[in-house]
């Protein structure tokens, strides 16, 4: 197919930028669906800064729920490109088709858990009276669609795999304009505040999730959802969750620092430090979904030719993405450290949390200053199939540093809530450094295994 042939012989620097853009932009657009709920609700008169803390301390939830959308993302979608490499198109159907099964599984089970725990859980990660509220009207809207949040989120990314990137972008924008149209006009308009943020959001990834399905049962895909495929199939399955779960980790492990650092942060500071931390880790999204993006176009490519066995090509395009992510990565975060107050002032109007962000997030974001060399080199992990590696990777700096540091520096750092944030600069750089220097001796061996077609 013409749209998967590009992938194998198009010039790479405008082959990455024609898959990379169209990603980029839909994942700019995506964030919008967190960003401007939370720029609404952090000006909501008096109740602001009490409402975006209760908004944080849900999105540790959301996190852990869009997660299981990353198996069959993060996990399917690279092994569908493989197979369309290899020239195996039936397989990469079975993926798909299976994938979407799976998704279907994945909501049921999520909503089904966190309505029957939610309160405790919310509590746990550290609601306080004043927050709690905001917390339950938002969570209890936002999970009736997590279906169209899966599918949202799980999909898309088999668009893209199929070259069709234009396409993924549109199911993204489609969704963002109508979240933003209808967010003031729920917030404001109608004073339903909280829960207004919520259910515009639904309706957003309810039209988005229909885009992205009306296109995969389309004849328009050449990579298509097949009902008679979406039978589950364990093998199929233990593909997908084999190279998903590092993904999955990655994401949920979000959910789980979420839980810990805002837990910390309310036992050693109070609701003010939930909310300073809620508007920096907001800050950082700003950073990481138009990398997240870049991924998404990259990584079919790199799949792609990996599976065709073109070791020149993959070998270009990481290292066009190394030079990309790094330095986009570097010049943002360095922008957000020397001017702190001035990012605070978008998310917030309260002098104090303003203030509070301005002396905090130069220590809190110090140490992504070098993280875009692991976004690059985990995400070609996972686009040659290493799946043990990038699961590792994921792992060691959220589990094995982030967590325990965040529960042990409070111990030796005063005042203590400092010892709570101290914690994300030093996991961030340690990580980066170990996950660079790990990739480059992987990265040998693999390339050496293959039998490059230009030779």
């Amino acid at each position: 197919m013409k749209s998967e042939e590009r992938l194998a012989s198009e010039k790479m620097l405008p082959l990455i930028f024609s898959m990379s853009i169209p990603t980029i932009v839909a994942q700019l657009i995506n964030l919008l669906y967190s960003i401007v709920d939370r720029i609404y609700i952090g000006h909501i008169p008096e109740i602001g800064s009490d409402a975006l803390a209760g908004i944080g301390l849900t999105g540790s939830i959301i996190i852990l729920i869009s997660a299981f959308a990353q198996f069959v993302s993060g996990g399917g979608a690279p092994r569908a490109a493989i197979a369309l490499g290899k020239g195996d198109r039936e397989r990469a159907e079975k993926i798909l088709s299976n994938g979407f099964s799976m998704l279907i599984f994945f909501s049921v089970l999520c909503v089904a858990v966190t309505y029957a725990v939610k309160t405790p859980l919310l509590k746990l990660i550290g609601a306080s009276e004043d927050t709690i509220g905001y917390a339950m009207q938002y969570l209890d809207i936002y999970l009736v669609g997590t279906l169209f949040v899966q599918i949202s989120v799980g999909l898309n990314t088999f668009i893209t795999a199929q070259g069709r990137s234009g396409i993924a972008m549109m199911s993204v924008l489609i969704g963002a304009v109508v979240n933003i149209a209808l967010d003031p006009v729920f917030i404001f308009g109608f004073g339903m505040g909280v829960a207004g943020a919520a259910l515009a959001t639904v309706i957003a990834q309810l039209v988005s999730a229909a885009w992205i399905l009306s296109f995969l049962f389309s004849k328009k895909a050449t990579l298509r959802i097949r009902p008679s495929l979406m039978m589950p199939d364990r093998r199929i399955i233990v593909s997908i969750l084999s190279l998903g779960i590092a993904p999955f980790v990655m994401a949920s492990t979000e959910s789980f620092v979420g839980f810990v650092l805002n837990g910390g942060l309310q036992k050693y500071g109070g609701d003010i430090y939930v909310s300073a931390l809620t508007v920096m880790q907001s800050s950082m999204q700003i950073v990481g979904v138009p990398l997240s993006g870049f991924t998404q176009g990259v990584t079919p490519i790199i799949s792609y030719n990996f599976g065709a066995g073109n070791k020149k090509r993959v070998k270009e395009a990481f290292g066009i993405s190394l030079a990309v992510m790094f330095t986009f990565n570097f010049v943002l975060i360095l922008a957000m450290v020397l001017f702190p107050r001035a990012v605070a002032a978008v998310f917030a109007s309260d002098p104090e949390l303003i203030d509070t962000v301005g002396k905090i997030m130069p220590m809190f974001l110090a140490g992504m200053l070098i993280f875009g060399l692991q976004r690059a080199c985990q995400n070609t992990f996972v686009a040659l199939g290493q799946a043990g590696i990038s699961l590792f990777i994921a792992m060691l700096r959220k589990m094995i540093l982030l967590i325990p540091l965040a529960i042990i520096l409070p111990r030796f750092v005063t005042p203590q809530v400092y010892g709570v944030y101290l914690a994300e600069p030093i996991a961030d750089g340690v990580a980066a450094i170990t996950c660079t220097v790990i990739f480059f001796f992987v990265f040998r061996r693999v390339l050496g295994k293959m039998t490059d077609i230009q030779n």
